[in-house]
């Protein structure tokens, strides 16, 4: 019993204050209106766009996620916006991009690929960049291995 304390204690305190930390209100983005992206030639279309707390905060947790499904989440301004895979039905390429204010073109700076979905929230992985970003597109997992998606690689908007 004493084991189960020691360990499971400090991954509960782990838990909470990344639960606190990862839920800290956002601004809402509501005059971005974007319906697509184009990478390396090629336009998709965006399934989804989050611009607000609580699309932010869903995101793709419990939909469908097939080959052609993506996410847009847009922030205010840039940050190290950290996301986990909670509820989420399928593993995805989250990739984390910086735009210049008031361009539609970025680039790549970030990228956490092959997510897995996770059901049991303290036991979820946070993903971090390790650079500002104002943007996330989440996709199905080897969206950006199909694409030539690396950090640095260029995007635009539209």
């Amino acid at each position: 019993m004493l084991i189960l304390v020691v360990v499971l204690t400090p991954m509960l305190i782990i838990a909470a204050n990344l639960l606190l930390y990862d839920s800290a209100p956002i601004a809402s983005s509501p005059d971005v209106h974007y319906a697509s992206f184009s990478v390396g030639g090629r336009t998709f279309h965006l399934t989804y766009l989050a611009t607000n707390q609580s699309t932010l905060e869903k995101g793709l947790m419990g939909k469908k996620v097939t080959d052609t499904t993506t996410e847009l989440f847009v922030f205010p301004k840039a940050g190290y916006y950290s996301f986990w895979m909670y509820g989420v039905n399928s593993s995805l390429d989250i990739m984390w991009v910086y735009t210049p204010p008031g361009a539609s073109t970025g680039s790549f700076v970030y990228l956490a690929l092959g997510a897995p979905p996770c059901q049991v929230s303290v036991a979820c992985t946070s993903y971090q960049p390790t650079a500002d970003a104002n943007y996330v597109i989440e996709a199905r997992a080897g969206f950006a291995a199909a694409n030539g998606i690396e950090v640095g690689t260029s995007v635009t908007f539209g």
